[in-house]
C-alpha cells in the first residue's frame, strides 16, 4: 500500500467532511441565501458525481472484474455491484423521517428572523439532523477513501462532488440549532459533527477492509461508489437545486461538473 496515496486518501476524506461546517459559518455570517449561487453549485457537484461514475467508476470496475472473474461473471458482479450501491443509500435515506429530512431546502433567511426561544423541539430537530446526516455520511466517507487510494485524482473529484453537497447540509443543522440556542458555537459544532463520519468511514474502511483490498474487491467497491453517487445526484442534488434556484441553474452547473470533471480526468489521469 502506498504510504502517499494513504495519506492523500485520509486528507480527501476529512476535508470532504469539514465543509458541512462550512455550511454552518454561511449560517452564522450570512443573512440571505444566494439560491442562485447554490443552485449552480448544486448541479454542479451532481454533474461531477454523474460523469465520473459513469465515465471512470463503472469503466473501472468492469475492466478490473473481466480482467479477474472473466467476462460474463464481470460484467454481472459489475451491474449488481452498482444497484447495489444505490440500494444501500436508498435504505439509509429511507430511515429519515421525511418530516426532518436534512434534504429538504433551507434559507438563511430562517436563522436571520427566527425567535431564539430554547425551543428543545428545535433543539432536538438539529441535533437528530445531524445525526441523521452523518449515518448518511459514512459511505461517502469509504468512497472518497477508497477511491483516493486507488486513484489519487480520481478520490479528489469525488471529495470536491461530497464537499459541495455537505454544504446546505451543514445549513440544515446549525439553522435549528441556532433558532435554539442563540449560540454560533453549538450550531457550527454541531455542523461540524454530522460532516465527521466521513473520516470516520475512512477509518472503518482502513482498518475492515484494507487488508482485503484487491483487484476484485476494488472492482465492486468502485460499481458500488458508483452507484451511491448516481443515486445522491438524482434524488438530492438535482432536486435541491431546482428547489433553490431556476431549473436551467442547476441544468448549466451540472453541465459544467461534467465538462471540467471531464478535462481533469484527461490532465491528470
Amino acid at each position: 500500500m502506498n504510504s502517499a496515496n494513504l495519506a492523500i486518501a485520509i486528507l480527501f476524506t476529512v476535508l470532504a467532511g469539514l465543509s458541512t461546517g462550512i455550511g454552518g459559518l454561511i449560517v452564522l455570517l450570512f443573512e440571505k441565501t444566494n439560491t442562485k449561487l447554490l443552485s449552480v453549485a448544486l448541479g454542479f457537484s451532481a454533474g461531477v458525481m454523474i460523469y465520473v461514475s459513469f465515465v471512470e467508476l463503472l469503466f473501472e470496475s468492469r475492466r478490473l472484474l473481466i480482467l479477474n472473474l472473466g467476462p460474463e461473471t464481470g460484467v454481472w458482479v459489475n451491474v449488481i455491484a452498482f444497484f447495489g450501491g444505490m440500494l444501500l443509500i436508498a435504505i439509509i435515506d429511507k430511515l429519515v423521517p421525511s418530516y426532518e429530512n436534512p434534504h429538504e431546502t433551507h434559507m438563511l433567511e430562517e436563522a436571520a428572523s427566527c425567535p431564539v426561544d430554547g425551543s428543545q423541539k428545535l433543539l432536538r430537530t438539529g441535533i437528530f439532523t445531524a445525526v441523521i446526516i452523518a449515518i448518511h455520511n459514512f459511505p461517502e466517507g469509504m468512497a472518497t477513501f477508497v477511491s483516493a487510494i486507488q486513484q489519487p485524482s480520481l478520490g479528489l473529484a469525488i471529495a470536491i462532488a461530497v464537499a459541495i453537497h455537505n454544504i446546505p447540509e451543514g445549513m440544515s443543522v446549525a439553522i435549528p440549532v441556532f433558532c435554539a440556542t442563540g449560540s454560533r458555537k453549538k450550531a457550527l459544532g454541531w455542523s461540524l459533527f454530522s460532516g465527521m463520519a466521513e473520516p470516520v468511514g475512512a477509518i472503518v474502511a482502513y482498518f475492515i477492509l484494507l487488508p482485503f483490498l484487491n483487484d476484485t474487491v476494488f472492482g465492486i467497491l468502485f460499481a458500488g461508489i458508483a452507484g451511491i453517487m448516481v443515486f445522491i445526484s438524482l434524488d438530492e442534488l438535482l432536486p435541491t437545486a431546482r428547489e433553490y434556484g431556476e431549473h436551467h441553474l442547476s441544468i448549466y452547473g451540472l453541465i459544467a461538473g461534467m465538462m471540467l470533471m471531464a478535462l481533469s480526468l484527461i490532465v491528470l489521469m
